[in-house]
């Protein structure tokens, strides 16, 4: 008897529960799904984000609006690449740690391996994607982005106060760019949501059925804290360029807001000023990085790859990738058990409701820039952008195949 409760007790400290309705994703199942979004997913993590509402919100009706944007607003505040740890979070939710892992894998293994034989063979790259298909993926990237605001501005901008700072904080965003900026809006429209926001009279809210203990989640901060500051020293006293590679990555993923675009002055200090790779070699592969799905922060499996020696190939594109996301992981899992308790009281979730007026905002600032100004472009790109929106939207056709169908389209206007 006490060896069954001791075992019940570890299962409900240190695994997801599973015994409710919610929880019946298998590992492979979850795989397939994210798979697929990690093949179609092209144009930034704004974008993945609109993905991943138009499949999980929409399609599948996992989450409802609320409890979505709840998991987005809170990866807005962690480091590290937003949309995968909104995946990581959605496979937790769904099916435990083996879950998130299955989530992270089918998201990211597409351009992992691309950008890893791309830095294998680069001298074949080049023409392996027309610029009419890239700027076709851009568009239905536009397109994307504009359904999830849509969706989510019918959802939680739905007086003039809300709307009212749904449009501040885009305004403040577009005026004065930048991560920091980004932070103290959140931050700013938690306060107003505290001060002016009618607290609601039920605290009713949709479950993410995160089950991990606060004794695990504080285990897993625990970690986190211990490789970014043993690492350095590790690879002071035990010198190598695979360790050196894994701290430089490790760091980068836990120190960086604001996702991929973000990290690239912060991974050129640390590896073309060191001399690790040098700057030419850097620059293709980021650029290669823009014209694959899935998360940019896979741009770590090409500087991987690309690594002098034995250091490099399949291998060092395996550890910095894996470096790069590990910080991920341990952020979701220590940050969102707490999340999950803290949005249930009265007055968070009145300054949430006041974060998620302001997430549209900075989406709808996203939406505009970089997104509509690195794709529409004339009268042409907007009618093509205008159609795959009311294919998302109207004809509530697949994104996948819209995306496939908006990179064809836009390689045969090409020729």
């Amino acid at each position: 008897m006490l060896r069954s409760y001791i075992a019940n007790f570890r299962c409900s400290t240190m695994q997801i529960s599973h015994d409710t309705p919610q929880q019946k994703e298998g590992f492979f199942s979850l795989f397939l799904i994210f798979l697929r979004l990690g093949l179609t997913s092209f144009g930034g993590p704004v974008a993945h984000l609109g993905y991943f509402r138009t499949e999980f919100v929409e399609r599948r009706h996992w989450f409802d609006d609320k409890a979505y944007t709840d998991l987005v607003a809170l990866c807005q505040f962690l480091p590290g690449p937003a949309s995968s740890q909104v995946g990581i979070g959605i496979g937790l939710s769904r099916g435990g740690y083996l879950g998130s892992l299955a989530a992270w894998l089918g998201f990211t293994l597409p351009s992992a391996l691309l950008l890893t034989l791309f830095a294998l063979g680069l001298s074949y790259y080049d023409n392996a994607v027309t610029t009419g298909a890239l700027h076709g993926l851009k568009i239905v990237a536009a397109a994307v982005v504009a359904q999830a605001v849509w969706g989510m501005a019918k959802s939680f901008c739905t007086d003039g106060l809300k709307v009212t700072l749904m449009a501040a904080s885009c305004s403040i965003l577009l005026i004065i760019p930048g991560i920091s900026v980004q932070l103290l809006i959140l931050i700013g429209a938690a306060v107003i949501g505290l001060l002016f926001f009618k607290q609601p009279q039920q605290n009713q809210v949709s479950p993410l059925n995160i089950a991990i203990s606060n004794r695990a989640a504080l285990f897993f901060l625990t970690v986190f804290v211990v490789l970014l500051f043993g690492l350095p020293l590790a690879a002071q006293w035990f010198p190598s360029t695979t360790l050196s590679a894994f701290d430089s990555f490790y760091r980068s993923g836990s120190l960086v807001f604001g996702g991929g675009h973000v990290v690239l002055p912060l991974l050129q200090t640390e590896l073309v000023n060191t001399g690790m790779i040098d700057k030419e070699t850097f620059l293709a592969g980021y650029g290669a990085t823009q014209a694959v799905p899935g998360p940019l922060f896979t741009f770590a499996s090409f500087i991987g790859a690309s690594l002098p020696g034995e250091a490099g190939g399949w291998l060092g594109s395996l550890v910095c990738l894996l470096a790069m996301f590990i910080p991920s992981f341990l952020l979701v899992f220590a940050a969102l058990p707490f999340w999950e308790n803290l949005r249930r009281h009265s007055k968070v979730q009145a300054a949430l409701a006041a974060v998620n007026a302001a997430v549209v905002g900075l989406l709808l600032a996203a939406l505009y820039q970089p997104v509509i100004t690195s794709a529409i472009f004339n009268a042409q790109d907007f009618a093509f952008c205008l159609i795959a929106f009311v294919a998302l939207t109207q004809w509530k056709q697949p994104p996948w195949l819209v995306v496939i169908s908006c990179a064809l389209i836009g390689g045969l206007l090409s020729l």
